[in-house]
């Protein structure tokens, strides 16, 4: 080995001197038998390719090519320029400067001022200072078509037809409503990369509605009003300042405070509170937004009956919510985030009775002993969004303990301890998604043993198995018999929690609870149309509280089975442009049967939905 050693740098000496080197033969190639459809490699072209020289190959260069630009100015050295600021053109309206977009105050597909796509020009607006100002106005227009079928309980004291004299009778309804919401924002700060540093937000809503029923006494307290109504109210849902404290890392990590009427939802799917309620709230994020928290605290304003919007000339209610929940992203496994939340509901409303704008009791509801009362409850719940593998997931529980100081069972004070679950997985494949939900929110087992344990949320809105497409979810089933001006369940709600509304009702403990197990599917049929299904099956999960109010000795736990379709089109694949058509079926049990009844002896009830939403 040490012999090769020494032969390299004579080796390399003689090539270098010109001396002739011995190269060693080349290996002896092995070739395979030609056969008739192998006939070898292709000949060598030996021909250089243009452009490249073979190696040892020395050619004449080209002639050098020279240019010449008479009368041309050097450009000026770097020195020339000031180094604190260099002048640019405005990255805002260069686009339109180039003649690529036009700006029309109308069109909110493309740049647009009045959608803060560019910030405001202070010499046109005197009252702010700086050109980081951004202004963004919003409309939509939410138009509602819906016939429907629920049991209709008939007046006491009078009835539309006289033939319909019993606890329930015609049972076929429809509503017309049309809402206009109108908003502004006036924002400091570019927010494409980071939080703004002040926020002033309003936005109006303006409803106007028309019901029409079979009979009296369902709409109006006086029997003497007719069965159909038309009104109207003017909401205030958004109107707060959110002032950025500070950031806190180089990844624009953040606190802020935002107080006024608000946006809130406690967890991922609205079970626990969804609304936008009078506040102040305190929140931000860390480790580069993997960590978010909430600490917040509203004194809910009361309600319109009618159209669900904030009556804010009306005193806000005694009743009060403190918040505090914490978010982490990739904990427990990873693509799942988890939160944790825990919420103080006080409700201090056991000194008044308050009447709707029908004229029906709302605080308190008709039930029992009807004592003003006052309550405390505390929840601390888990909730979980984001992904297994290919399976999505969201998951939520709560637990609810507290004191309710009046039962309206007992006229006593009683202990809260109730529960609630749910979960819903989906698994996507190219254009389908299948879904299964499951929720148990538990019963009142025996309504006097000073112990409440019916599960309740303080105002539910949830986006759960099919939404405000299922029947259950979308229609409220009056809860004659045992007390009237209370529904069974509330509109746009999961819960069978006996309040006398979601709105202006108090939470109640004493309910037999709700059991859920459902399926379906969204079937993206273009990138414009989609098709969703439904089919959810309901029980009860205990009877013992309405037994004790309807004075019977057991009924049945089956709700029956809720059916549902939707068809969504967006005919610009965006949300500018959203028109809904959905049908859905309550195919009643022998626990629904058994509480409700009709004349015409239908079995089954339906609803049909047809929605469109503009926006700007």
């Amino acid at each position: 080995m040490s012999a090769a050693l020494t032969l390299l740098p004579a080796l390399a000496f003689a090539m270098q001197a010109g001396a002739p080197a011995e190269e060693p033969a080349p290996p002896q190639e092995q070739t395979a038998p030609a056969s008739d459809e192998d006939n070898g490699p292709p000949p060598v072209d030996n021909e250089s390719i243009e452009g490249r020289r073979r190696p040892g190959y020395d050619a004449e260069l080209p002639d050098q090519l020279r240019q010449t630009n008479h009368g041309a100015v050097r450009a000026p050295p770097p020195e020339a320029f000031p180094t604190d600021q260099i002048p640019i053109p405005d990255r805002w309206r260069l686009i339109e400067s180039l003649g690529v977009v036009k700006e029309r105050w109308f069109d909110p597909y493309h740049q647009n001022t009045l959608k803060g796509d560019r910030p405001l020009k202070p010499e046109k607006w005197p009252f702010i200072t700086g050109d980081d100002w951004f202004f963004s106005a919003s409309a939509v227009s939410d138009t509602v078509i819906e016939p429907r079928t629920f049991p209709i309980p008939v007046g006491v004291q009078t009835t539309q037809r006289p033939d319909s004299l019993d606890i329930f009778g015609k049972d076929a309804s429809y509503v017309l409503s049309q809402t206009f919401i109108v908003g502004a924002a006036l924002t400091k700060g570019s927010t494409a990369f980071k939080p703004p540093e002040i926020e002033y937000r309003v936005s109006l809503a303006f409803n106007m509605n028309y019901v029409n029923v079979p009979e009296r006494r369902v709409l109006f307290v006086e029997p003497s009003k007719p069965s159909n109504r038309f009104d109207r109210f003017l909401g205030v849902q958004e109107a707060f300042i959110d002032y950025h404290i500070r950031n806190v890392s180089d990844r624009y990590d953040f606190d802020s405070i935002r107080v006024g009427i608000q946006p809130f939802q406690a967890d991922f799917r609205g079970f626990l509170f969804n609304d936008q309620q009078l506040g102040i709230r305190l929140f931000g994020n860390r480790d580069g937004n993997r960590f978010q928290y909430n600490l917040a605290a509203f004194w809910r304003l009361e309600k319109d009956t009618n159209s669900g919007l904030n009556a804010v000339l009306q005193r806000p209610r005694d009743d009060f919510l403190f918040i505090a929940n914490v978010y982490r992203q990739d904990f427990l496994i990873p693509a799942l985030t988890s939160q944790v939340t825990v919420a103080y509901n006080m409700n201090r409303e056991g000194d008044e009775f308050y009447i709707d704008d029908n004229g029906f009791p709302a605080r308190p509801s008709l039930l029992g002993d009807l004592r003003p009362r006052n309550y405390d409850v505390v929840y601390v719940g888990y909730n979980a969004d984001g992904r297994i593998g290919r399976i999505n997931l969201t998951a939520s529980a709560y637990g609810a303990f507290g004191q309710d100081r009046y039962s309206f069972f007992t006229s006593r004070s009683a202990e809260i301890r109730s529960f609630f679950a749910a979960a819903e997985a989906s698994y996507d494949q190219d254009w389908i998604r299948v879904r299964l939900s499951g929720l148990w929110a538990s019963g009142d087992h025996d309504p006097y043993d000073d112990r409440e344990t019916g599960f309740d949320a303080v105002f539910e809105n949830p986006v759960f198995a099919g939404a405000d497409t299922s029947y259950w979810i979308r229609q409220s089933i009056p809860f004659a018999g045992g007390g009237r001006a209370v529904f069974l369940n509330g509109r746009n709600g999961v819960l069978n929690s006996l309040r006398s509304s979601k709105e202006q009702g108090q939470s109640n403990f004493n309910n037999p609870g709700t059991m859920l197990v459902g399926a379906g599917g969204d079937f993206d049929l273009t990138p414009t149309f989609r098709l969703s299904t439904n089919a959810n099956h309901l029980w009860f999960e205990n009877t013992s509280s309405l037994e004790a109010l309807r004075n019977e000795g057991s009924i049945p736990r089956d709700i029956g089975w809720d059916l549902s379709a939707a068809a969504i089109w967006r005919p610009k694949a965006t949300q500018n442009i959203v028109a809904r058509l959905s049908a859905a079926a309550l195919l009643p049990g022998k626990g629904f049967r058994d509480l409700f009844d009709n004349s015409n002896g239908n079995r089954n009830y339906y609803s049909v939905l047809a929605n469109v939403i503009l926006s700007y």
